[in-house]
């Protein structure tokens, strides 16, 4: 197509100066906008240049350096621009992350640069005022709700798959003797106990409906509302890889699991008429790294005799195991265990994402979570750090009452980071018996240091022992890794006062060398540690005064290491400890058991005063290869002991393990029990271990859970959340102003939040507590309560015009630990609507990990589109009139003559 004006100049013609010609308006028009940074005409800046001015810690956000080459332009190009360098200066930085070879050390610096250049992106968004467009850090949408839920209340409890096929066949949970009683305990408190043995059913088929009919013809005899029934649990399909190419299983049979349908004014209790000892050990198993607890009955006879095969969907089974339950998902691992007065079981986990409902705020966090003993979770409890934690240790009361210890990164108490932010600091918290937080302290030397170890000593004084690199507050350090053990006694300022703790007293000892504390043991005034001390085991005594101070009394070198310690027990007046070693002839008396070559686990007896004496014993255990002591237990006076059995020296990681549990008389080295297994993948490699007094019955067959059913969890967000007192977020009105902070208190709740909210917004916003239903998944909150959630809802009251939503101080950070995004909460789009762009920055974003570095480049990448998007709106519109109808006559005939001769030009 040729311009009609070229034809003109042909036919040495002039165009009409009164009709509009593209070509020359568009030389002649004014530039509309600014040219941008990412322009192809503009020289972009080196991007190594970029990471040296962000390593030397310039600013990464500079109005000043924005360039416009309009005279006049809007200063929202100015503070487009300057965002679009900041962010690409965050780019660069998560580009040299992402570099292969980049070492440890390089790596921490650009995480910390980035964590700062994050930090000031939102302190600049807060405070950076567009005319014609909205710009926030966080994402703009009509509505948002939190991912963070607390669960309802509810009198439903399902258990694990019992029965598998129809309702209407034999099923083996129901063989043999199964005899049990269920009490109601009512609003009244009197108790209604009814004893169930399906012996009465005589010559009745043992089907699931036959007996759930019997069990509930008792109860309706009793005059109690509660009832079992059946919930069918459909199963999914299954993939595994076989020959390298993924192959669907079917799903199987129909399954079915007992659900007890109580009521509000019945409390629920299950005892069985026999019991006996039952081992849990946590365990990892298969190539995925997927979590198992794994419940073990080592005594036999009467009701209480172990199956004879393992449950329904179970697998890897082993004589003498008596469940197999998954752990929820985003568990990393576990490295502690222990058992409360009412049997139920408490883990120590590290958490590397937070569940579906219960989101983390940083990158890792430690989670304290209680088992019933059925396996089922019924509470989880995040420590609420806001950067990186980890639990080592856990010891219970006599009380219920929880310790948990490990190490902390960045903030956790109300903000506190510590004396050095990137430095790991000791922690403890101690929690009541329904796992709510008493308190929390953090101590810690100006180098590294980590808590592994805690004990309850005499009126409630909670002694932490751990590792440090410095000297500890209040003490001396040694010289490279010390040893510490520090004392914390509980007070009350008054009586209405809640509970805190003040430290007492601290020891720190060692070498010049790496030294630690692995276990601690607490028997009367007499504290017991035990761990490696430049290489060497050695236990040490303290006798501890008045005030619960620990003094030194006496020392014990037991010889080179050559491994590690795994436990510390005081038991029948002697000090038990344990662990693995390739060390043959430790320095104790009497050998029981020779070593067998490799790493053995080993088991010593000494006496309390830690003096050498013929009563010594000494016992090793595995085989020829390598053997490992992941945790051990002293109960009643025998030894448990899992790990991993006998792997060859020159094992990789990726060769078959196999897990064992073994129980050992201390004082003969007799292993009276053992048992060994494999796990999925040919991979089991048991965790922890605890030990429950009468935790293991017939009850375990039917996936009940001996003692109380719990019908109710807390409600305040400090315990259903990962949320601490102290953390907040911000709300601003929509078209900018003073920001109100909006702050967790100890006794917030959904609802009180929601009123929070709808306060600070100047009721711009509306907030509902809005209810859902939970799926049904053994071993899940969900499928424990079956009762579902409720979540915050944020809506613009008025559907148009809402608020902004911006993040806490790095550290306590609110939005996080809620699962609400920040942002723009309103109408985005639409007449007279300003129009809304959200970066979709979480001010969690880090250059930790490989995982973190991708989803933060990921991140960024849309983050500049979404500043591209703006600088397109701001663009004016066309002024130029548009010509529209038929051509004059006199201009069709011109037109009709130029192509004439245009045809007569081409032939």
């Amino acid at each position: 197509m040729i311009n009609n004006s070229y034809l003109l100049g042909l036919f040495g013609g002039s165009a009409n100066s009164s009709l509009p010609m593209t070509t020359a308006a568009s030389l002649s028009r004014a530039k509309a906008q600014p040219t941008p940074p990412w322009s192809t005409t503009v020289k972009a800046p080196e991007q190594s240049a970029l990471l040296r001015a962000a390593l030397g810690g310039r600013s990464i956000i500079n109005e000043d350096n924005a360039q416009l080459d309009v005279q006049g332009a809007s200063q929202d190009y100015r503070k487009l621009f300057a965002l679009y360098q900041g962010l690409d200066t965050l780019n660069a930085l998560t580009n040299r992350a992402g570099t292969k070879g980049v070492s440890a050390l390089e790596l921490t610096q650009l995480d910390r640069r980035f964590a700062a250049g994050m930090t000031e992106l939102s302190r600049w968004m807060g405070a950076a005022d567009f005319d014609a467009i909205r710009m926030v850090q966080g994402v703009s949408s009509t509505t948002t709700k939190s991912t963070a839920a607390v669960a309802r209340d509810s009198a439903i409890s399902i258990t694990g798959p019992i029965h598998e096929g129809s309702p209407e066949a034999l099923s083996p949970a129901f063989e043999g003797d199964v005899a049990f009683r269920i009490s109601a305990k009512k609003s009244n408190n009197t108790t209604t106990d009814v004893d169930i043995d399906l012996s009465e059913m005589g010559t009745t088929p043992r089907t699931l409906n036959n007996v759930l009919k019997h069990i509930n013809d008792k109860l309706e005899e009793a005059g109690l509302q509660t009832r079992i029934g059946r919930e069918l649990v459909k199963p999914e399909p299954k993939t595994v890889t076989v020959g390298g190419k993924p192959v669907t299983l079917p799903s199987g049979p129909d399954q079915f699991a007992l659900a007890i349908r109580g009521t509000s004014t019945e409390k629920i209790t299950f005892t069985p008429a026999e019991a006996a000892d039952a081992v849990y050990v946590v365990q990892n198993s298969g190539t995925a790294g997927g979590l198992q607890m794994l419940k073990f009955q080592s005594d036999t006879g009467g009701s209480a005799s172990a199956p004879t095969g393992g449950g329904v969907g179970e697998t890897q089974w082993v004589d003498g195991r008596l469940s197999q339950t998954a752990l929820p998902e985003g568990i990393e691992t576990v490295r502690a265990s222990a058992t409360a007065p009412d049997g139920s079981v408490w883990l120590v986990a590290d958490l590397k994402a937070g569940a579906g409902n219960q989101p983390i705020k940083g990158q890792k966090d430690v989670a304290l979570i209680k088992l019933d003993s059925a396996g089922r979770v019924v509470t989880t409890q995040a420590l609420g750090a806001a950067s990186t934690a980890s639990g080592y240790a856990i010891a219970i009361d006599g009380n219920g009452r929880v310790a948990v210890a490990g190490s902390v990164t960045g903030a956790l108490e109300a903000g506190k980071a510590g004396d050095v932010a990137n430095v790991a600091d000791s922690f403890v918290t101690v929690f009541d018996a329904e796992g709510h937080e008493v308190w929390t302290q953090r101590r810690g030397a100006r180098a590294a240091d980590e808590a592994t170890s805690v004990s309850f000593g005499p009126d409630g004084t909670v002694y932490v022992a751990g590792r440090a690199q410095s000297a500890m507050t209040g003490a001396v350090g040694v010289g490279g890794w010390d040893g510490y053990v520090q004392a914390f006694k509980e007070t009350r300022l008054h009586e209405v006062a809640p509970i805190v703790a003040k430290p007492v007293g601290v020891a720190q000892f060692g070498t010049a060398g790496t030294d630690r504390v692995d276990a601690t043991a607490i028997d009367g005034n007499n504290l017991y540690t035990a761990g490696v001390e430049d290489g060497r085991i050695v236990l040490r005594r303290f006798d501890l005064d008045a005030e619960g101070r620990p003094v030194l009394s006496a020392t014990r070198d037991l010889g080179n290491a050559s491994g590690e310690i795994a436990g510390l027990s005081v038991s029948n007046g002697k000090v038990i400890v344990s662990g693995t070693t390739r060390n043959d002839a430790l320095d104790v008396g009497t050998v029981t058991t020779a070593h067998h070559g490799g790493k053995d686990a080993f088991v010593a007896v000494l006496g309390t005063d830690l003096a050498a004496s013929a009563d010594d014993r000494l016992t090793y255990i595995g085989g020829s290869g390598d053997d490992t002591a992941a945790d051990v237990k002293v109960h009643d006076g025998k030894v448990w002991v899992t790990g991993v059995a006998d792997r060859p020296e020159d094992a990789k990681a990726t060769d078959p393990t196999r897990a064992y549990l073994s129980r050992i008389d201390p004082m003969t080295g007799a292993v009276e029990w053992t048992r060994s297994w494999d796990g999925d993948g040919n991979q089991a490699n048991a965790l922890t271990l605890t030990v429950a007094s009468g935790g293991a019955s017939v009850l375990d067959r039917l996936g009940l859970p001996q003692g109380e059913i719990d019908q109710s969890q807390s409600k305040t967000l400090t315990n259903a959340t990962s949320l601490r007192v102290g953390d907040r977020f911000y709300i601003s009105p929509a078209d900018g102003g003073r920001s109100v902070a909006v702050t967790i208190e100890a006794r917030d709740t959904l609802q009180t939040l929601a009123r929070k909210i709808e306060q600070a917004s100047n009721m711009k916003l509306k907030v509902t507590v809005a209810s859902e239903s939970a799926k049904s998944e053994p071993g899940d909150l969900a499928g424990a309560l079956h009762a579902g959630f409720q979540r915050l809802s944020i809506v613009a009251r008025d559907g148009v015009t809402g608020a902004v939503l911006s993040a806490g101080e790095t550290g306590r950070d609110a939005l996080t630990g809620l699962g609400l995004s920040a942002g723009y909460i309103g109408q985005t789009k639409g007449e007279k609507i300003t129009q809304t762009f959200g970066l979709g920055l979480p001010s969690s974003l880090n250059l930790s990990n490989p995982d973190a570095v991708k989803a933060a480049g990921e991140k960024l990448q849309a983050a500049m589109k979404a500043v591209r998007d703006a600088y397109r709106a701001l663009a004016p519109q066309s002024s130029t009139p548009q010509i529209t109808g038929q051509a004059p006559a006199y201009l069709q005939a011109q037109l009709a003559n130029y192509q004439a001769a245009l045809a007569r030009l081409t032939g």
